[in-house]
């Protein structure tokens, strides 16, 4: 069994529910109809890299740098290091200022910092479905790129 399902396993039972995994996965799908852009989410228990760092390697694993126009956003929580970062590919790089990243990134911190991890997370995915679609607009022929479930 490849080592991301076994994490899949061992921490979908810990920290969210079927019920609010199932809410960030219909935030993405609505952000994604919008835009051409991809949005993931992953969470661990915790993590002894820096943020950023660990969201570079998980985008990697999950072939986020694989779609078409590059522009894919990974959502990265470790819970219990509380540590998070979100971290885009460099087709969206290459069109967003800092502000960007400020505004989807202010949007998940003000909710965490009142334990609301869920309503966080859908705020910024659908923050970014607003953002991305002046960007990378849907096109008749898009297809989704990456899996909208939860990683663990």
């Amino acid at each position: 069994m490849p080592l991301l399902s076994s994490l899949n396993k061992l921490f979908k039972k810990k920290l969210f529910s079927p019920s609010e995994e199932k809410r960030l996965m219909v935030a993405i799908k609505l952000a994604e109809q919008k835009t051409s852009g991809e949005i993931r989410v992953h969470i661990e228990s915790k993590h002894a890299l820096e943020p950023v760092k660990r969201a570079q390697e998980v985008f990697k694993v999950l072939n986020m740098h694989q779609t078409k126009e590059r522009n894919g956003i990974l959502f990265y929580l470790a819970i219990h290091s509380k540590q998070f970062a979100v971290w885009g590919d460099e087709g969206i790089h290459q069109k967003v200022s800092q502000v960007f990243w400020d505004e989807i990134s202010e949007a998940c911190i003000s909710n965490f910092k009142k334990d609301l991890f869920i309503e966080g997370l859908e705020a910024a995915i659908t923050l970014c479905g607003d953002k991305l679609k002046l960007h990378f607009p849907l096109q008749t022929d898009d297809t989704n790129e990456l899996s909208d479930e939860i990683s663990y």
